[in-house]
């Protein structure tokens, strides 16, 4: 199995889904591997420092924050990353990863007197906006890039804010409280009128 196969089945055995919702997109040895895989959800993880913990918090909520729907927090997003960082990225990923989080660390509070998780809102999503601009070359802003491979040499802003959405919306929260989730096994019905107000229907994000 290659190691982006991998990545389908940890984010739905991480998210508490069970197979069968997404059983007709699975292969029969992804099936395989999430019949035997432990619940990954509960197992222990110790990849970032505990500052870092915070960094990966405040900057998941300031993507996906809690209104009058969870907030990526309340999802479980942050372990989520640090789940994906730990087990699934690959050398690449992972020093792209490390060395946003070390500008996090060290830069902001030379530039702004605090840490990044204890700014205001407002410097919070300055500060990410500054990272957008910067990053703004990247392939992954190419318009309509929106259903695409994983780009390994994406920008740090960019792995954040595809995991966070990537954890938020596969996690229960995510797809049953923000998402549309009526579900009806064994049934297809192709032309579901949704209102400009309508949130998307829950399902594969991947």
């Amino acid at each position: 199995m290659e190691r982006r196969e991998f990545l389908q089945c940890a984010a739905i055995l991480l998210t508490g889904a069970t197979a069968s919702q997404l059983g007709f997109t699975l292969s029969d040895e992804q099936r395989a591997y999430m019949a035997s895989a432990p619940n990954y959800n509960l197992g222990a993880v110790d990849y970032f420092s505990t500052e870092q913990r915070r960094i990966v918090a405040a900057m998941s909520e300031i993507v996906i924050p809690r209104t009058d729907t969870p907030g990526a927090i309340d999802a479980g997003v942050p372990r989520f990353i640090e789940l994906m960082a730990a087990d699934w990225m690959n050398d690449q990923e992972r020093a792209i990863l490390q060395d946003g989080l070390q500008y996090m660390a060290s830069r902001i509070p030379e530039e702004y007197g605090k840490a990044f998780p204890d700014l205001t809102t407002e410097q919070q999503l300055e500060i990410m906006e500054a990272l957008e601009d910067a990053a703004s070359d990247s392939d992954w802003y190419a318009f309509g890039n929106v259903r695409r491979a994983f780009i390994s040499d994406a920008p740090f802003i960019c792995q954040i804010k595809e995991l966070v959405a990537w954890g938020f919306f596969t996690s229960e929260k995510g797809s049953t409280q923000v998402l549309r989730y009526e579900a009806m096994p064994m049934t297809f019905d192709g032309d579901i009128p949704l209102s400009p107000d309508d949130s998307t229907w829950a399902g594969s994000t991947i």
